[in-house]
Parts: structure tokens; sequence; C-alpha cells
């Protein structure tokens, strides 16, 4: 018994107590009271348990005082038979579960050139004062319930500067992420252009072309911005979009530009007219997303 109440007599919770005090303080304690009696522990179990229920009961306490000499953060402790009798386990905290789901969240949201900040945004963070905005938000929200049954046509959303399509964007990539666990990858095309544009001087340009084509879900935003060149529209843009139609692959746009602004933007190459070639490629976004005009005030 004393080599016993040496080893308990080592928490901090008991070292002023004599043994026997030590062994009552801990019996008495509900949680192992409660322990004790759904695992049927006889004497002698309850005996070499008691080692463990004493180190249970110092953890509980820096777990539920936050200690900082409390190493396993997000676990709690918990009793658990091992081998004929008691020892401590620990299990996951609620808490410590949702930090996990929304860090896996979002590192499905890869952003290309595009704020940090994008990955927080939620659903819940669409503003819906304005009637107007109600159709793209269904839009997005049908989408995301009906996936991956419904059908992978995305959406082609367009409208002046500052109206927030980037944002819903945003928001549409992490519901996405939330409910059914897939990755969207947003890209800034106009930037993506002269990104792929260096990417020659490295040679990297398939893997560069690649990220996009083969992305679960893509969002290409802010496209009608960039300098057209034919190159980029046939050897890179309908490269991608070729792709991601064979493979029916959930594409999606914002632009300033109507489809038919776009088009006749794209057919518009250092004053050549290129109708045939700009038409091919806007072939291919009219299959993959259907338009869709937001109207509203400068949110900005």
């Amino acid at each position: 018994m004393e080599r016993v109440g040496q080893t308990l007599g080592q928490g901090r919770l008991t070292s002023h107590l004599s043994t026997e005090e030590i062994i009552q303080k801990i019996l008495a304690d509900s949680d192992v009271a409660t322990f004790i009696a759904k695992e049927g522990l006889d004497q002698l179990a309850i005996k070499r348990s008691l080692p463990k229920f004493n180190q249970y009961l110092i953890e509980r306490e820096k777990f539920l005082t936050q200690d900082q000499t409390y190493l396993a953060k997000g676990y709690q402790p918990i009793l658990a038979m091992n081998e004929g009798y008691a020892d401590v386990s620990y299990l996951e905290t609620a808490e410590l579960k949702y930090r996990q789901q929304e860090r896996d969240v979002l590192s499905r949201i890869r952003l290309l050139n595009l704020p940090k900040s994008y990955r927080q945004v939620t659903i819940e963070d669409i503003a819906l004062d304005d009637l107007k905005r109600i159709p793209v938000f269904d839009a997005l929200v049908d989408f995301v319930n009906h996936y991956p049954q419904g059908q992978s046509k995305g959406i082609y959303l367009y409208g002046d500067m500052g109206l927030g399509k980037s944002f819903m964007m945003a928001a549409f990539a992490h519901e996405l992420s939330k409910k059914k666990e897939v990755s969207t990858t947003l890209v800034h095309f106009p930037s993506f252009a002269i990104d792929i544009k260096q990417a020659i001087k490295t040679g990297e340009v398939k893997e560069e072309i690649d990220r996009l084509k083969l992305a679960p879900v893509l969002v290409l935003d802010d496209i009608g911005a960039e300098q057209t060149s034919s190159w980029l529209r046939d050897e890179v843009l309908q490269v991608i979009l070729q792709y991601r139609m064979q493979e029916e692959l959930p594409t999606f746009f914002t632009s300033n530009y109507s489809l038919a602004d776009l088009e006749k933007k794209m057919a518009q190459v250092k004053d050549n007219d290129e109708a045939w070639p700009a038409k091919r490629v806007m072939e291919r976004i009219r299959y993959l997303a259907r338009e869709i005009h937001l109207v509203g005030e400068n949110r900005r």
C-alpha cells in the first residue's frame, strides 16, 4: 500500500494527503465511481487502477482549467479499460474536430492570384439585400445541392465591376468544399495570362495549363480583362476548355462582358478580324456554362 501511496502522492492534487485520504478522494470522484460500476471492477482491479485514476484526475483538471502544461491540446482525458484495469486515454474534442474540418474545407479552395481572404468567405456572407442578386445566389446553391448527380453545367456570371461576382464565387467554392468535399480552383485569368507567358521561358507551360485543365471545379475569374492574343486564346484557353468539355468538368466564369461582347473582343487581335477562332472558343464556353447577368449597385 505504501508503494501505491508514493505513486499517487506524486500528483499535485494529492501530494499533501495521506495514502488513505488519497484513495478515498479518488474513489469518491463521480467519474471514477461511475467507471468502476460500469466496468464491474473488483477490489484487486481497483487497487491496480489507483495510479491511473489519480493520473486521470490530474489530467482532467489541467484540461478543464486549460493549464499550459497540458500536452494533449484538443483532446479530453477519459478512463478506459486496458488489460483488465483502468487506463487514461484521450478523446478528440468537438472543438478540435471543428477546427480540423474547417482546415480541410479551406485546403480545398485553391486561389491563384486572388486575395487569400477569399478562403474565409461563406455563403452566409453574400448580401441578399437586393432582390436582383437572388437568382445568382439560388443558382450557385442549387449547383452545390445537386452536385455531382446534377448537370455539370457551370455559370457564366457577368456584370459591371464591383458587384461582387468574384466574392460570390469564393463563397460558392467554400460551400462546395464544406458540403461535398470538392476542391475548387479559382484563378484570376488576366494574371494567369501573364504567368503563362512567363512559363514559356521556364518550359512549364504544360504544367500551368494542366493545373486548370484537371481542376475538379474551375472558376475563371475576370475573363475578358486580359490582353487578347491568338496564342492565349487558341493554344491555352481553348485547350483548357476543350478538355473540360470532353471530361464534363464543372467550369464557371466571371466577366464584365456578356458572352456576345466577349466573342467580339476575342475576335479582335491586333486589328485583325479572327471571328472564326473566337467563335470556336465561345462555343466551348457556352457548352460549359449558362449565362447569368448580375445587376445592382457597386459594392466596393
